[in-house]
C-alpha cells in the first residue's frame, strides 16, 4: 500500500521535467536564431550605408571635378594676354602647369565616377538586402577613394593656386598701361598697382589655402578617429555575441 502511494506521488515527476527540458531548448534555440538573424542584418545595414556612402561620395566628386575644370578651362580661354607687355617667364609657366594639372586631375576623377556610379545606382534601386553583394562598391573602393581625393583635397588646392596666379597674370600689364597714359609725373607708390594688386590677393589667398589644409587634416583624423570607434564597437558586439552563444552552448550540454 505505501508502494502505491509512493509510486503515484512519485509519477508525476519526470512528466513535469520533461516539458521543462523542451521548453528551455526550445528558448536557447529561438535566442540563438534572433541572435543570428540581429547580426545578419546589422552586417546587411552596414554593407547598405558603404553603398549609400560610396554614392554620395561619387555624385559629389563628379559634381565638383566638372565644375571646376570648367572653370579653369574658361580662365585658360577667356585671359587675354597683353602681346606688347614681358611677362615673367616662369609666372607663364607656372600659369600653363597648374591649369593643365588642374583639368586633369579634375577629368581623372570624373572619369572615375562616371564609370563606376551607373553600377552603384543600377544596385542602390533595387529594395532587396542581398543586392548589396552585387554592387561594384567595394571592389572599388580605392578608386572611389581616389576619385574623392582628387575631386575635393588636391583639385581645390590647384584651383586656389590657378586663382593667384590668374591674378598676377591680369594685373601686372596694368602698371605698363598706367604709365603710358599718365601724363603727369608719378606719385611714389603710383606705378606698382597691378603688382600690389596681385601682391593683395596672394597674401589673402596664403592662409585660405593653410586653413582649408588644416581643415582637410583635421577632418581626416576625425573620420579615421570616428571608424575606429565604430569598428571597436562592432567588435565589442561580437565579443558579447560569442560570449552569450558560450553561455548556450554550455547550457544545451548540461541540459
Amino acid at each position: 500500500m505505501s508502494s502505491e502511494r509512493s509510486a503515484t506521488a512519485g509519477s508525476p515527476a519526470p512528466l513535469c521535467s520533461e516539458p521543462a527540458g523542451a521548453d528551455y531548448r526550445d528558448w536557447v534555440r529561438r535566442s540563438y536564431l534572433e541572435l543570428v538573424s540581429s547580426n545578419h542584418h546589422s552586417v546587411q545595414a552596414l554593407s547598405w550605408r558603404k553603398l549609400y556612402l560610396s554614392r554620395a561620395k561619387l555624385k559629389a566628386s563628379s559634381r565638383t571635378s566638372a565644375l571646376l575644370s570648367g572653370f579653369a578651362m574658361v580662365a585658360m580661354v577667356e585671359v587675354q594676354l597683353e602681346m606688347d607687355y614681358n611677362y615673367p617667364k616662369l609666372l607663364l609657366i607656372a600659369f600653363s602647369a597648374c591649369t593643365t594639372v588642374l583639368v586633369a586631375v579634375h577629368l581623372f576623377a570624373l572619369l572615375i565616377s562616371t564609370c563606376i556610379l551607373p553600377n552603384v545606382e543600377a544596385v542602390s534601386n533595387i529594395h532587396n538586402l542581398n543586392s548589396v553583394n552585387e554592387s561594384p562598391h567595394e571592389r572599388m573602393h580605392y578608386y572611389i577613394e581616389l576619385a574623392w581625393g582628387f575631386s575635393t583635397a588636391l583639385g581645390i588646392i590647384l584651383f586656389l593656386l590657378e586663382v593667384v596666379l590668374l591674378c598676377w597674370i591680369k594685373f601686372l600689364p596694368i602698371d605698363r598701361n598706367w604709365k603710358k597714359h599718365k601724363s603727369v609725373p608719378a606719385q611714389p607708390g603710383e606705378g606698382h598697382t597691378g603688382r600690389d594688386a596681385a601682391l593683395t590677393s596672394t597674401i589673402i589667398m596664403a592662409p585660405v589655402g593653410l586653413i582649408f589644409v588644416i581643415f582637410a587634416v583635421h577632418f581626416y583624423r576625425s573620420l579615421v578617429g570616428h571608424k575606429t570607434e565604430r569598428h571597436n564597437q562592432e567588435i565589442e558586439e561580437l565579443h558579447k555575441l560569442k560570449v552569450q552563444l558560450d553561455g548556450h552552448d554550455r547550457s544545451l550540454q548540461m541540459v
